[in-house]
């Protein structure tokens, strides 16, 4: 098992052990839209719970895309976009609900108001800047570049067997890659990290088949993805080579040229990055407000989704924070805007020059 560096603090892992071993039935939640690492992370949870005879359900909040579809267990997952009155009635039983891969409720729209309507114990694991109040225990570390990470460090730390063998199973290894490699671009950025390799050996020990994980992820397009990818290079994207930026932006009938579908958008912010001499990537894709998202759009029936990317030494968070209301990791954030399209992009080229400096 790969030696490293406590990050938990005994209390803590005590009172997770202590919430874990109280409990039955078991809630799992994650963030809209979900991606790689929230898949990864509350799937891998489940497996472990359920090693240790938990009644555990993953809830998210809208669906997530077809690339990661082959996650051990991810057919069970519970979409509340569709499946919301089974939602809830899980949630009401539950004795314990963990909240994976987000720090404040409003990121999994109104399934925010019915967890903090709940009476039962709540845990947050997640790696995001400025975690929200509402846990009883936030097991947070903004260093760390993937929620994955967070969730191995904690099965190893609270199994009573130290052999990993034994507490990290082949799916749960699976699981646990899958979002570590997802949520750093395949280890392009905020990978910078020797414990994180440490870990990845570890889990390749232990089965995972980092090949074909990369293949069925980055290698899994539809014909039409690969189109829109060409659409937004050739005929969207714009350049401002004085600050370095790139911005890319798509309406809805753009999408549906494309037969858009969910998680054809991944990467696309990442792009102009291959770019000589541009530090900076914007991605913005118009989307409509759903069901879960009502309260927050105020009215608006049109919800903008901003992707952020950087290299090195230059800060996109603050931007998505002070912009866009939104945040995540220096080099890779995100945000959203509820109103037109036109409005959201002319929010950015108003300010981007104040922020993406070199």
């Amino acid at each position: 098992m790969a030696t490293l560096t406590p990050i938990f603090s005994a209390a803590e892992l005590r009172t997770a052990q202590e919430f874990i071993n109280q409990s039955n039935n078991v809630v799992i939640l994650t963030h809209m839209s979900p991606d790689g690492d929230a898949m990864g992370s509350s799937l891998a949870m489940r497996h472990f719970l359920e090693a240790q005879g938990k009644h555990v359900s993953v809830i998210v909040p809208n669906a997530f895309p077809d690339f990661l579809a082959w996650l051990p267990k991810a057919d069970e997952d519970i979409i509340y976009e569709s499946r919301r009155a089974e939602a809830d009635a899980l949630l009401e039983q539950a004795d314990l609900v963990i909240c994976t891969d987000f720090n404040e409720p409003k990121r999994i729209g109104s399934l925010g108001d019915k967890l903090l309507s709940l009476t039962c114990r709540k845990m947050m694991i997640d790696h995001h800047l400025h975690p929200s109040d509402f846990p009883d225990l936030t097991l947070s570390y903004p260093a760390s570049p993937s929620t994955c990470e967070l969730v191995y460090r904690l099965i190893t730390r609270l199994s009573p067997i130290t052999d990993t063998r034994s507490s990290i199973t082949e799916e749960i290894a699976t699981c646990i890659y899958t979002g570590m490699m997802t949520d750093t671009g395949n280890f392009s950025f905020n990978s910078n990290y020797p414990e994180m390799y440490q870990i990845v050996g570890e889990l390749v020990s232990l089965g995972v088949n980092k090949d074909e994980i990369y293949n069925r992820v980055f290698n899994a397009y539809s014909a039409d993805r690969m189109r829109l990818m060409g659409y937004c290079l050739y005929q969207k994207m714009r350049i401002f080579p004085e600050h370095h930026t790139a911005l890319i932006y798509l309406s809805r009938k753009e999408l549906y040229r494309f037969n858009f579908q969910s998680g054809d958008a991944e990467g696309i912010v990442n792009l102009p990055l291959q770019i000589k001499d541009i530090h900076y990537s914007c991605f913005m894709r118009e989307d409509k407000v759903n069901p879960t998202e009502v309260a927050l759009a105020g009215g608006s029936k049109t919800k903008i989704k901003i992707s952020l990317r950087s290299q090195g030494n230059r800060p996109v968070n603050v931007f998505a924070k002070d912009i866009f209301g939104g945040g995540g990791h220096a080099n890779a954030s995100g945000g959203e805007y509820y109103g037109p399209l036109p409005e959201a992009v002319q929010r950015f080229l108003d300010n981007y020059q104040d922020y993406f400096v070199l």
